[in-house]
């Protein structure tokens, strides 16, 4: 009986031998890849090293601008990629300030869909007496995306890749997740629409939709038309006009 014991004695030393120089193995193992990769063989310290890291590496976006703007061009000979950039870049951070300040006021380009959009979040939020807030936002870089065709409209994705202070609090602006402090990168797609043939169009809530003749009153069925249909009026045509803002979307979370 003794020795039965002195025997499982010395296997439960054995195991605590082994737990522990293993522990101490993949510690030392631990603390030389964190020396290797971050100059530091203080783990706590590696990881404040890639949140930061982390929080100061731009998302990367998918840049098909170079691909996609020949074809759109080529479709519409009078569209202006550089005012529409900059438009899409003002619509994004007008939406995520309209937020931030619970005002769809703020959101000073889009249609009435995109504007629904935006209420409707706004509600939403309210609903769960949560604050979202996006602070200090700076847009690194936005390319063209997509391009597509599709039940009545042209569809243009700009997407961007920006840095900001995102975080939730409750109505008494307590904190409630994120941070104020430490950077949060991202991306969003924001989505230009042309409305190509209202007739093919379902469930569009969009001021494109109410150009109508000059001359008859007539709707045009087609915006790229040069000439009413109806009672063969020249339209001058006005595609940097109907293209319109309908989406906001946060990507890849």
């Amino acid at each position: 009986m003794k020795y039965f014991a002195f025997l499982l004695l010395c296997v439960i030393l054995a195991v605590i031998a082994l737990a522990v120089l293993g522990a101490w193995y993949l510690r030392r193992k631990a603390r030389k890849f964190s020396t290797e990769l971050f100059g530091t063989p203080d783990i706590a310290d590696a990881a404040r090293q890639m949140r930061a890291e982390y929080a100061s590496t731009p998302k990367s976006v998918s840049a098909m601008t170079s691909l996609l703007l020949p074809k759109i061009t080529a479709d519409f000979p009078d569209f202006q990629y550089d005012e529409m950039k900059e438009r899409a870049n003002n619509v994004l951070t007008g939406y995520l300030r309209a937020v931030t300040e619970r005002n769809h006021q703020l959101l000073k380009d889009g249609n009435e869909e995109l504007r629904q959009q935006l209420e409707d979040h706004i509600q939403m939020l309210s609903a769960k007496d949560a604050w979202e807030h996006f602070d200090r936002v700076h847009i690194h870089r936005t390319e063209i995306s997509q391009y597509r065709k599709t039940a009545g409209r042209c569809i243009i994705t700009f997407q961007t890749s920006l840095e900001c202070c995102h975080y939730m609090t409750d109505l008494s602006r307590q904190l409630v997740s994120g941070s104020q402090e430490m950077k949060y990168q991202t991306k969003f797609n924001t989505d230009l629409i042309y409305i190509q043939d209202r007739d093919l169009v379902e469930n569009v809530l969009d001021d494109a939709l109410g150009i109508t003749c000059p001359n008859c009153g007539a709707p045009l069925s087609s915006l790229g038309a040069k000439v009413c249909k109806y009672c063969d009026t020249p339209i001058i045509e006005i595609n940097i006009h109907v293209w319109s803002f309908s989406n906001v979307e946060e990507w890849g979370t």
